[in-house]
């Protein structure tokens, strides 16, 4: 069994694509081809279905792709360790974040990050679930909230900031409101989660105990880009982190902030911004690159925090 395929066969599964491969290591298709057939035929088992237009792992894959991808991790940190600093950034390193964010911002920065390091591969999973990174066998998670697992290795981005605002047509028909408990009587556009319609909380200083309000509107969605529409068009109030914002959407009037004075959020608590990776996935040389690109790119503080900076 050569190792060649082995690297061959995590790769398609990662892109799902023999051409991206062959590209990738810079070899024809056909010898990619015929080293995962080759490798098929030594286990005695199908890895792929195939067709014209897409491949995809069998249950067998899927159980094998787990299993040789922390091999290969465990070689590459041995062959990083081997050939010091001065090595070239190479493999796939594998990102996680939710849908909304890494669509918004972290898929720019993984095309910036191909420009940098050509023979660095990303693999990024968009979900808005929670993972864990281990048994998923991600390399970094960007998570919002509380941090439990003290087997992971955090850098924090940031707290994330939250902005109440509706568009200028529906203040001008409904009022602006003057005070958390006012949105009681207004239309607010409500996220509905995994847990729920969210309470919305606010406070004047950090340390108070804080004002829960309970919105109430025509419109709930587990979609924050559905709800931020439907505010932009006149139809109600939201509540939302900075980073779901257009950069100019403040700037240009399309929304007004409201209530300023204070400080609100979707929980009790102010929630952390953190690049999450597994103890012994941070000692790849490719995963510290990509977190401290990342956190660089991001800034301190994060540069979405600045849309109410004109």
């Amino acid at each position: 069994m050569q190792l060649n395929a082995l690297r061959y066969f995590v790769m398609v599964a990662t892109t799902g694509s023999f051409a991206t491969t062959a590209k990738h290591f810079q070899v024809p298709a056909s010898s990619v081809s015929r080293f995962i057939s080759k490798l098929e035929k030594e286990i005695g088992q199908q890895l792929f279905y195939r067709n014209t237009r897409s491949v995809r792992l069998t249950e067998t894959g899927e159980q094998y792709y787990v299993q040789i991808r922390e091999v290969l991790n465990t070689l590459d940190l041995a062959n990083e360790e081997a050939a010091g600093k001065g090595s070239s950034v190479r493999g796939v390193v594998r990102i996680n974040t939710a849908v909304a964010l890494g669509r918004l911002h972290i898929a720019q920065i993984v095309n910036k990050l191909h420009d940098i390091y050509p023979e660095l591969s990303i693999e990024l999973i968009l979900t808005d679930a929670f993972i864990d990174p281990v048994q998923e066998g991600v390399d970094i998670v960007i998570r919002i909230g509380l941090l439990q697992d003290s087997a992971l290795i955090a850098r924090k981005v940031g707290d994330q900031k939250n902005v109440l605002c509706a568009s200028p047509e529906y203040l001008k028909q409904y009022g602006i409101p003057e005070s958390p408990q006012d949105l009681i009587k207004h239309l607010c556009l409500v996220y509905k989660g995994f847990s729920g319609a969210q309470c919305w909380y606010f406070r004047r200083q950090h340390d108070e105990k804080p004002i829960a309000v309970q919105p109430q509107g025509v419109l709930k969605s587990n979609n924050a880009e559905v709800l931020l529409t439907a505010a932009l068009e006149g139809r109600g109030i939201v509540l939302f982190p900075t980073w779901i914002f257009a950069h100019d959407c403040f700037k240009n009037k399309k929304l007004i902030q409201l209530l300023p004075e204070w400080t609100g959020t979707a929980d009790p608590f102010t929630l952390e911004i953190n690049l999450v990776s597994p103890e012994n996935r941070i000692r790849s040389q490719k995963v510290r690159t990509v977190l401290d690109f990342m956190l660089k790119e991001i800034g301190d503080p994060p540069y979405w925090d600045n849309i109410l900076d004109f």
